[in-house]
């Protein structure tokens, strides 16, 4: 059925139930589980039109691109605590649609599982989140949306 398995990731507690339905289906099918945390780019003139700076400015992406790698090491902790197999994990950047869609494809992924809203979504939960609508829209492969 599933050989590969994708799981978004953005530190939100619905991408992290979408890693857990990843998990019950793993159980299904042993399917190995991808976790892509995606952090968008911020150039260095982005970052200049910030009010306040602080005495030691970092690049943003490398902040981000740190965070990221934490939200991906925070998943596969959990993923290990809930029964999860052949857990690995990634991080790239870049718009977050996107580049999910295109590494299921690139990766030939069978399955794209998903969190309805991520850590910046709709406040009121009256609409689906605008990463998990674009991705379902676009993607390939089938994609459940959690």
């Amino acid at each position: 059925m599933f050989k590969r398995i994708l799981v978004a990731v953005d530190g939100s507690m619905t991408s992290f139930e979408a890693l857990s339905k990843a998990i019950e289906l793993q159980e299904l099918t042993d399917a190995e589980i991808y976790l892509l945390c995606v952090y968008k780019h911020h150039s260095l003139f982005e970052a200049s039109l910030s009010i306040g700076r602080p005495a030691e400015m970092d690049i943003p992406d490398k902040v981000l691109s740190e965070y990221a790698k934490d939200v991906v090491n925070h998943a596969k902790q959990l993923a290990a605590e809930r029964g999860g197999k052949n857990v690995r994990g990634f991080v790239k950047a870049g718009k977050p649609s996107k580049v999910i869609v295109d590494f299921a494809k690139d990766k030939g992924v069978d399955l794209i599982v998903i969190g309805t809203k991520g850590t910046h979504s709709d406040k009121d939960g009256l609409f689906l989140g605008s990463v998990s609508h674009r991705v379902a829209s676009h993607a390939k492969c089938p994609v459940l949306v959690v």
